[in-house]
């Protein structure tokens, strides 16, 4: 369904405010790399699922099985390539439990292989397992296999924050799933200009886990509260299109907005405030010792 433009400078105006003044709506947000060259990875073994059915059926069997696992990996390396997104856009992570990266690589080099022998020899599959491998390797790269920002870093307390940040992120993907079903460009705009500010908040507890406790509430009950408030109003919106609904629904994310961007604004000051604490504690420690320090101007 064709979406109509909306925005600030469109005929009809921005009057829910979609892109406040100072504020850039790809805020936080980077190219994504699950894109055209993973979707070539799907298409390409195609010639072989057509060739195996104008073969006998033992090179028919090893033709679809060689398709089936050049398709197994490039599922393997898309899913590779969102979880090293998910590592990378976050200050301290553990890294991915499965490398789904280097399987993809290593079932790439297994599939070409099976290929080659069923149309060639036992010479050509060694060779297109070794290139295809490679060739997949340094594409896509491995997948990162070391902890990240983990050092010193209480692990429990870790584990408990990536609990509730893992929730909260879950409840941002069911929000973000209920308002494209409106088909509404302003409306999806502003549902993800709030969930910026939400994943603003995870950054910042997994920053500090101390903040846990005074931000669990807020990614916890309230983002809850908003998931289950976009997913009725998306399935009312969608039969009806209720100015009224929309205006309470806007006014929904306006509040919410407005308290985790407070609450966020209050973790950062208590931060600072621990920062200068831990700061003057050491200048004393230091002059006990001897030691002058000049304060910066």
């Amino acid at each position: 369904m064709a979406q109509r433009y909306g925005g600030k400078y469109s005929p009809q105006g921005d009057p829910a405010g979609t892109t406040p003044p100072g504020q850039n709506p790809y805020h936080g947000k980077k190219r994504t790399r699950v894109g055209a060259k993973i979707n070539m990875l799907f298409f390409a073994p195609l010639p072989l699922a057509i060739k195996a059915f104008s073969a006998e059926p033992v090179v028919m069997a090893t033709y679809l099985v060689a398709f089936g696992t050049l398709i197994l990996a490039a599922w393997l390396t898309r899913e590779g390539l969102i979880a090293q997104e998910a590592f990378e856009a976050r200050k301290i992570a553990r890294r991915p439990a499965l490398p789904r990266k280097i399987l993809g690589s290593v079932l790439t080099g297994a599939g070409l292989a099976i290929a080659g022998f069923a149309g060639h020899g036992v010479v050509e599959a060694a060779i297109f397992a070794v290139l295809g491998a490679a060739l997949h390797f340094f594409t896509f790269g491995p997948d990162p296999l070391r902890d990240k920002g983990m050092d010193g870093v209480d692990t429990f307390q870790q584990d408990r924050v990536a609990r509730v940040v893992d929730e909260a992120e879950a409840h941002l993907k069911a929000m973000s799933d209920a308002i494209r079903r409106v088909q509404d460009r302003q409306l999806e705009t502003r549902v993800d200009r709030f969930m910026t500010i939400a994943r603003d908040m995870c950054r910042t507890v997994e920053d500090d886990p101390r903040d846990l406790t005074a931000a669990r509430k807020y990614l916890g009950v309230y983002l809850l509260g908003a998931r289950d408030a976009t997913v009725k109003f998306a399935d009312l919106y969608a039969r009806n299109r209720d100015p009224r609904a929309r205006a309470d629904y806007e006014a929904l994310l306006d509040d919410l907005e407005r308290n985790f961007t407070a609450r966020t604004q209050t973790l950062l000051l208590d931060d600072k405030t621990d920062l200068d604490v831990e700061i003057e504690v050491l200048r004393e420690r230091l002059q006990r010792d001897g030691v002058r320090l000049e304060r910066a101007q």
